[in-house]
């Protein structure tokens, strides 16, 4: 359950679909059991209390064995950000999904406030609520992937182009890690160093913040103001729990 982040913007398959980490996940667990299925509710734009409304009760209603939940990202990115109720809602519907008996994972934010503007009140926001989700976490007895923490995070080429999604190297990672809480391996590679990076000179960093804004964040300000999602019109990937195709362990880098 979730939005953008679990639906996979942006790490694109051939055919223009969305992958992410989540069905990375999922096809490692293909590949490891019988009859595994897998849905995955996650719709891009989603504010925390549309996931709780509409994805939770659909997520129950499976039985599912394994749960992931994902939100307040896009809460936390916008003015009237209310940390103490999405507190009390985030432990209400964690205690619910824990209660169904899944195994339930929770996950942090990863740092990409240094791609930001206004990176003082998105950090602000982003440690406070990470920190309710570790406490939740840790009082439901959730497993906790924590991504707040990994400096890999912090290089650009973990992001897409649009600075608030990851890039498919990103999304690699954090399946890895959450393979890592279930107690299992990921794909060689998937958590490898990178590189260094070829720095920018100070004109090419200037001309690729000119192009982002014109590109991003402006149409993201202006669907803030009229009051738009890009998930508008969108609907869940994996709506229903249906076999995934198993991940073949021939590329480290698949």
């Amino acid at each position: 359950m979730g939005d953008s982040f679990t639906e996979g913007m942006d790490d694109p398959r051939d055919d223009g679909t969305y992958r992410g980490w989540a069905d990375r996940v999922a096809e490692v667990l293909a590949a490891r059991t019988s009859d595994f299925r897998y849905a995955n509710l996650a719709v891009r734009g989603r504010l925390f209390s549309p996931i709780v409304d509409d994805q939770v009760p659909a997520a129950v209603a499976m039985r599912p064995d394994l749960i992931s939940f994902v939100a307040g990202g896009n809460d936390a990115l916008r003015p009237g950000f209310d940390l103490p109720r999405i507190t009390q809602r985030l432990d209400e519907v964690i205690a619910e999904l824990a209660g169904t008996g899944a195994t339930l994972v929770m996950l942090t934010a990863a740092d990409m406030t240094f791609l930001l503007p206004g990176k003082k009140i998105v950090r602000e926001r982003g440690e406070a609520y990470n920190e309710v989700i570790r406490q939740t976490a840790a009082r439901h007895g959730a497993v906790l992937v924590d991504l707040w923490w990994d400096k890999t995070f912090r290089d650009r080429r973990m992001w897409s182009i649009d600075r608030l999604h990851l890039s498919p190297r990103g999304h690699r990672r954090v399946a890895a890690k959450v393979l890592a809480g279930l107690g299992l391996d990921a794909q060689p590679g998937w958590l490898a160093e990178l590189p260094p990076a070829v720095p920018l000179s100070w004109l090419a960093t200037r001309v690729d913040d000119v192009a982002w804004a014109g590109r991003y964040f402006a149409p993201w300000i202006r669907r803030r103001l009229t009051g738009r999602s890009s998930g508008d019109g969108v609907t869940a990937k994996r709506p229903a729990l249906a076999p995934i195709d198993p991940l073949a362990p021939i590329d480290p880098l698949a």
